[in-house]
């Protein structure tokens, strides 16, 4: 899959079409409804492995240019999920702008869903940032490609208690490639953004006998995580200067830049947020220069898609379970192979998906 630079590229002719370009993305739909206040972006990036599936992000971005990088970023980073995971889906995220808590109601929900039929398909629905198992209720009233709903509804629910299983598993691997025990008793995790996924990780941790420091935006969750785990806060401001073991980013992207990592002294970055490297090929090294051991998000937050794709055969949580589980030997194994190669783990686990898609292509081009 070629992937090229922006220096290849140039962003000044057709910039919408040439960022399109950068990571090969197939398709954009710019959606836009004056009467319901609906602006959105649905990104399908690569559906060769099966439809595009990702969920959608209601967010209240700067500009439209902002909200189109993170839903390019955020969708091809579902292809690369899907396909290390092993399941049959392609990649394909969704945005709305705006902020949520003014605008979000049943109308603009309903005539998003109509934008999503208007797809045939490519792109299924699902929840993610300030989007419920509610509001996937909403979109479904007018399209059928909509994933996450509630179990009453035949659905698998909240995907969170999947997601972090993922994340906790993962992160044993990760500790036992660093220290040659997976046991995570005894160490220092940092988890920033404690919601749905956050908590679950958290309890399994404390759980495990770790010694976990939490931070996020929210006082009121704070406090409440904090008295229901003993997990001692931390704010924003000092978090970063901890003297930790791991480090487990659980909140929106980018969080691992030039300044965190000037400052982070841990052994691991192994957490459930999407992109959490400002710019992968700069930060993806700098990890590695620095002797952190990081653990690609896409292969660590795989459980949310696994528990999706089972909801879309027929949920059973048991098996949706059992497959996240699978998570600890590919992340273990993504470690071998980036030491066998020389080259950082982002670029390793790159390689893992490619494969697996460039091989499905080569199937689906035989007549």
């Amino acid at each position: 899959m070629e992937v090229k630079t922006l220096n290849e590229i140039d962003l000044s002719k057709n910039p919408v079409i040439a960022q399109m370009g950068i990571n090969n993305h197939e398709q954009i739909l710019f959606c836009n409804d004056n009467a319901t206040g609906l602006k959105a972006i649905i990104a399908v990036h690569n559906t060769v492995l099966g439809p595009s599936l990702g969920g959608t992000r209601f967010w209240n971005y700067n500009n439209e240019m902002e909200a189109l990088t993170d839903v390019l970023r955020l969708s091809r980073g579902m292809t690369y999920k899907s396909s290390v995971a092993g399941i049959n889906l392609g990649g394909g995220k969704a945005v709305i702008m705006g902020d949520p808590k003014k605008i979000k109601n049943e109308a603009l929900l309903r005539r998003f869903g109509k934008f999503v039929n208007s797809l045939g398909g490519k792109y299924i629905t699902a929840e993610d940032v300030a989007m419920t198992s509610r509001d996937m209720e909403i979109i479904k009233m007018e399209t059928d490609y909509v994933s996450g709903l509630p179990e009453n509804m035949g659905g698998s629910g909240d995907p969170s208690p999947v997601t972090a299983y993922g994340v906790y598993v993962s992160m044993k691997a990760s500790a036992k490639e660093t220290w040659g025990s997976d046991s995570l008793s005894g160490k220092k995790i940092l988890v920033q953004g404690i919601g749905h996924v956050g908590e679950v990780l958290v309890s399994h941790l404390t759980k495990d006998g770790a010694i976990v420091f939490i931070n996020d935006i929210s006082e009121e969750r704070l406090k409440e995580v904090s008295t229901k785990y003993k997990a001692e806060v931390v704010s924003a401001d000092t978090m970063f200067d901890l003297d930790i073991d791991i480090y487990a980013p659980c909140a929106l992207g980018a969080t691992v830049n030039e300044v965190t990592l000037s400052k982070l002294k841990c052994k691991i970055i192994c957490g459930a947020a999407n992109n959490q490297l400002a710019d992968e090929k700069i930060h993806g090294e700098l990890v590695t220069k620095k002797g952190i051991l990081y653990a690609p998000d896409f292969v660590v937050n795989a459980g949310g898609i696994i528990n999706v794709y089972y909801e879309l055969e027929g949920y059973n949580r048991e098996r949706a379970l059992a497959h996240a589980e699978q998570i600890y030997t590919t992340t273990f194994n993504l470690f071998q192979l980036a030491k066998k190669e020389g080259i950082p783990t982002y670029m390793a686990a790159n390689r893992l998906g490619e494969q697996r898609i460039e091989a499905i292509a080569r199937i689906n081009a035989v007549l």
